[in-house]
């Protein structure tokens, strides 16, 4: 089947859930989960004009997601003393995929991680993508759907929110060679552009004011972070009905410098800024 006939079958089947008793579509369902397994479908396309990237969410590819959820009945699965009940099997075949996983990290079928990456005790759920030569440290999650791009560093702790409902919703994008700090959370689409550190404990959610004080006057803005920024921690003055209280932001306070190398450590980043680390 071509990619259209796919699409509207995953549709249908997604209005119409008395289609699952059929053997043609569940096979449909199977099939699209294998390509995302194997990174030929994506849950968002990057999209390319006159040099300017942006992101179109799949959302035919997360109905499909959600409908293979449905066909599925739950197993028990055994790996060594562990024991697990669930409906989704687990990657498979690292050494034939180039990839280096070390225990216990869980990657569920129905991720792409490409060849190159180090995935080091940490959680990768379905539908996402992991790009080439990307490092997910130890403890780290990556969501459904997220979308994490080739030389990307996820250091210690860090969690990437899943958005796999509603299907339109955009997931989290990280672009190619960002560095994202221990223990930062970026979930509910937010989207982090190429080559932008990201320090230590930074929370961005969708309406996270992300103020950029590099200039002269703030710049505010939300659900984004330009390429190549440094972002730490901040805090700003909110007034409540009992008063005026410290609510938590993130402050852009320059860019990465031409002269920094790009597997620079986020220390040595933030160093460039005088910021303690």
């Amino acid at each position: 089947m071509v990619a259209p006939e796919i699409q509207e079958a995953i549709s249908a089947a997604f209005e119409n859930r008395s289609l699952l008793t059929n053997l043609k579509y569940r096979s449909i369902i199977e099939n699209v989960i294998n390509d995302l397994d194997n990174g030929y479908f994506r849950c968002s396309l990057p999209i390319y004009s006159n040099d300017h990237l942006e992101w179109q969410t799949q959302e035919w590819v997360k109905k499909a997601i959600l409908l293979y959820f449905s066909i599925r009945e739950m197993q028990i699965y055994e790996v060594g003393p562990f024991e697990y009940l669930d409906k989704i099997p687990l990657k498979k075949n690292y050494s034939g995929r180039s990839i280096r996983v070390v225990p216990p990290a869980t990657i569920r079928y129905g991720a792409y991680v490409a060849p190159g990456c180090i995935v080091m005790p940490s959680y990768i759920n379905i539908g996402a993508y992991v790009g080439s030569g990307t490092m997910v440290d130890t403890w780290a999650t990556v969501g459904s759907c997220a979308q994490i791009g080739e030389n990307v560093h996820l250091s210690g702790g860090v969690g990437i929110g899943g958005v796999l409902e509603p299907p339109q919703a955009s997931p989290v994008i990280i672009e190619d060679g960002a560095f994202i700090g221990s223990r930062c959370v970026i979930v509910e689409g937010v989207r982090i552009g190429r080559e932008a550190v990201i320090g230590a404990g930074v929370v961005l959610t969708s309406g996270t004011n992300i103020i950029d004080v590099s200039g002269e006057s703030p710049v505010e803005i939300k659900g984004y972070v330009p390429e190549r920024s440094v972002v730490i921690p901040g805090m700003r003055v909110k007034k409540f009905p009992a008063g005026e209280y410290n609510v938590p932001c993130a402050f852009i306070i320059g860019k990465r410098t031409e002269t920094t190398d790009l597997k620079t450590s986020l220390n040595q980043a933030l160093r460039e800024f005088e910021i303690s680390v």
